[in-house]
């Protein structure tokens, strides 16, 4: 009788274990798959398909750089203009050539740029722990005061994309000239979840 106790006890003990361990490895897949996705509700890349927006090819570099730089878990993003899907710069001066609502909607393709270089470098949204850091250039007349109003279209689209998590610290210059005459430029920097 003994003998046939001890052995049932060892089966509770050998079944207590193995539920244990599964448990732990249920938590650490869970906490692995927050680490990358941030969570359950968390997801930019459903968010770009409800907005209906379609990921641009980035291209190579037109000079001496590249897109994107990682350092630890930052992720330093090289400046994008308004490059439509057309392949056609939006340009001008904002507050001569183009409205501020104009400058709106070219900083957005500019968002827009930068999320496909994100997709094209990380190969899933869900990688972005939060946007942290947003440098928005105008190219406007002398004395326009509305270049935060023309970033919006940038800082907007990030929080649309990105909920909370897609709100960040900024500047919003003007600039006398950009590039090729681009009406904006936009680089940002990007914080990516721990592996």
């Amino acid at each position: 009788m003994k003998m046939f106790v001890k052995k049932i006890i060892y089966v509770f003990i050998s079944f207590a274990i193995l539920a244990c361990a599964d448990l732990d490895r249920k938590i650490e897949e869970k906490e692995t798959n927050n680490k990358v996705s941030g969570g359950v509700d968390y997801n930019p890349e459903a968010n770009v398909a409800k907005l209906g927006i379609t990921f641009r090819d980035p291209g190579n570099p037109v000079a001496n750089y590249v897109h994107a730089v990682q350092s630890g878990n930052l992720l330093f993003l090289s400046g994008k203009g308004p490059k439509q899907a057309n392949g056609e710069n939006i340009v001008g001066k904002v507050g001569a050539d183009l409205t501020v609502e104009e400058g709106y909607a070219a900083a957005r393709e500019a968002g827009i740029n930068q999320l496909s270089v994100l997709k094209a470098e990380l190969g899933d949204l869900r990688k972005v722990k939060r946007i942290v850091k947003v440098k928005g250039m105008v190219n406007a007349v002398s004395g326009f005061k509305d270049h935060s109003k023309v970033i919006n279209g940038y800082s907007d689209l990030m929080v649309a994309i990105f909920g909370e998590n897609g709100k960040h610290t900024r500047a919003a210059v003007g600039m006398g000239s950009l590039p090729g005459n681009m009406a904006v430029e936009v680089e940002m920097v990007v914080e990516l979840w721990e592996d």
